[in-house]
């Protein structure tokens, strides 16, 4: 198994727009420590090129996605600075494969933060602001056909995110009881609370943080943490618009050209 060349193969996939089939189909034994080692190529060559990281973002904080998936922890990617699509501007489908949006809280870290120790608590008392935010997945591998290892090793699926409204402080309300209305094209998709995510959205982002110190990393002041999707991603076209309506702290919008 030759970890650059698999993470060559996924990033060719995203650059031709055209997907290919599970790693795991050729490399049945990949595991999920490989697979992050295959992530990191997949963002050291997208640095290479230009691209800033600037953030993370979860995956798989349902305790119903959990199961789904067979897995027991969620999953993490890494954002770029060119995955942000800014507010008033479109969502561009023909820049990916499949892509699919899902209503998340996103934090800004107003410092730095690492350790194995990190609670949620310590999450709140170390964010800037929180946002609504719409996570926009491209899955390299055609259907959304994958294992865990190879979702972790195409990024988690990252692709772009929006951020709406003005940003609220987290710590004058429960994150666990915000309400999200999420809708395509003026049409209900989905409803959900904070709690959905991990039991709490910062409990969300202290998993990470405590991932990632397992790896030797952390967070910094003035990143963004996606800290996981509040309901089901939905598949997108031109002409759609999709919105989320988050209690406390906004909405936001994108329409998809």
């Amino acid at each position: 198994m030759n970890r650059q060349q698999l993470s060559a193969r996924l990033i060719n996939a995203a650059a031709t727009r055209t997907a290919t089939t599970p790693l795991t189909d050729e490399y049945p034994d990949l595991d999920v420590a490989t697979a992050y080692e295959i992530q990191d190529e997949v963002i050291a060559a997208r640095t290479s090129a230009g691209a800033v990281v600037v953030g993370a973002k979860l995956g798989l904080t349902s305790a119903a996605k959990q199961q789904q998936m067979n897995v027991s922890e969620p999953l993490y990617g890494i954002l770029t600075d060119d995955m942000l699509i800014d507010t008033g501007a479109n969502l561009v489908c023909d820049r990916f494969i499949q892509p699919r949006c899902e209503p998340e809280v996103a934090f800004l870290m107003a410092e730095d933060l690492q350790g194995s120790g990190v609670s949620a608590a310590r999450v709140l008392a170390a964010t800037a602001l929180v946002f609504p935010a719409i996570d926009v997945l491209d899955s390299r591998f055609a259907g959304y056909s994958f294992t865990l290892p190879d979702v972790v090793a195409d990024n988690s699926s990252c692709a772009g995110f929006i951020l709406g409204g003005q940003g609220v402080d987290p710590r004058g309300f429960d994150l666990r009881t915000v309400g999200c209305v999420f809708e395509k094209n003026g049409k209900l998709v989905a409803t959900a609370a904070g709690a959905a995510v991990m039991g709490h959205p910062a409990a969300s982002v202290a998993w990470l943080v405590r991932k990632l110190a397992s790896r030797g990393q952390g967070l910094s002041a003035g990143q963004v943490v996606l800290s996981g999707s509040m309901t089901e991603a939905i598949a997108v076209a031109p002409g759609d618009t999709v919105s989320a309506r988050i209690d406390r702290l906004g909405t936001v919008e994108v329409g998809c050209i």
